[in-house]
């Protein structure tokens, strides 16, 4: 009998998310959310409860960081207040408390020796990634940059990953996004890619296996040697 076909086999290109990929982040989100906090008089909020709200982008953070002690109307009367003062607070530490996860550098080099093209798309506004993907060392490895900000439309929606595979002039089959969240994988159903989820980023607080995505890697370097067999 035939060995079952590997569905990673014509990939050539892989799109790879920011935080909680790439980047333990959230310690970063909790320095800077708790100095906004503490300009509005609130208290601060714990790491665990930051790691849950993160992913969807810097405005629904906010929201439910302020949902916390306001109710809907008041949550949107306070909100670009606090926007303005997260996003102070974030530029002034982004990536002081931060740390690459292990196997990201050895599998990111280890994809380009390997002959596949790189993109990083985070839901992180541009201003914030392109900084923290320098400071880490990170930002040589990728052809294309893109955060939460720069196109219309943000994962889960495709728009990104199917801008990837135009940069790149490959089918969506031919590119996986490899992230820690449902939104990185509902993303790469809807653009038509494959998708690879690492187990110990941040995914809204639910089960890494709760994410419909074509398998779990340990790390990006056990990513690479999936995607070379």
């Amino acid at each position: 009998m035939n060995a079952p076909a590997n569905p990673l086999a014509a990939v050539r290109a892989a799109i790879i998310d920011l935080d909680g990929t790439m980047v333990h982040t959230a310690p970063d989100f909790q320095v800077a959310i708790n100095r906004m906090r503490a300009d509005l008089g609130l208290g601060p909020l714990t790491v665990e409860t930051v790691i849950d709200f993160v992913g969807k982008g810097s405005e629904n953070l906010m929201r439910r960081v302020l949902a916390v002690n306001f109710d809907a109307d008041e949550v949107e009367r306070r909100f670009e207040q606090a926007l303005a003062g997260y996003q102070r607070h974030y530029l002034a530490i982004n990536g002081d408390y931060s740390r690459v996860y292990d196997g990201v550098h050895e599998g990111l080099a280890a994809m380009q020796a390997q002959g596949l093209r790189l993109a990083c798309v985070t839901n992180k506004p541009i201003a914030f990634a392109r900084p923290l993907l320098e400071k880490t060392g990170l930002a040589t490895y990728f052809e294309r940059i893109y955060g939460g900000d720069s196109l219309p439309r943000k994962k889960p929606d495709p728009l990104p990953m199917l801008t990837v595979c135009r940069d790149f002039a490959l089918e969506p089959c031919e590119v996986v996004a490899i992230g820690d969240s449902s939104n990185d994988a509902d993303a790469a159903r809807a653009a038509g890619c494959k998708s690879l989820t690492v187990p110990y980023g941040y995914n809204h607080g639910q089960p890494v296996h709760s994410i419909d995505s074509d398998g779990i890697v340990a790390t990006l370097f056990e990513a690479a040697r999936l995607l070379a067999a």
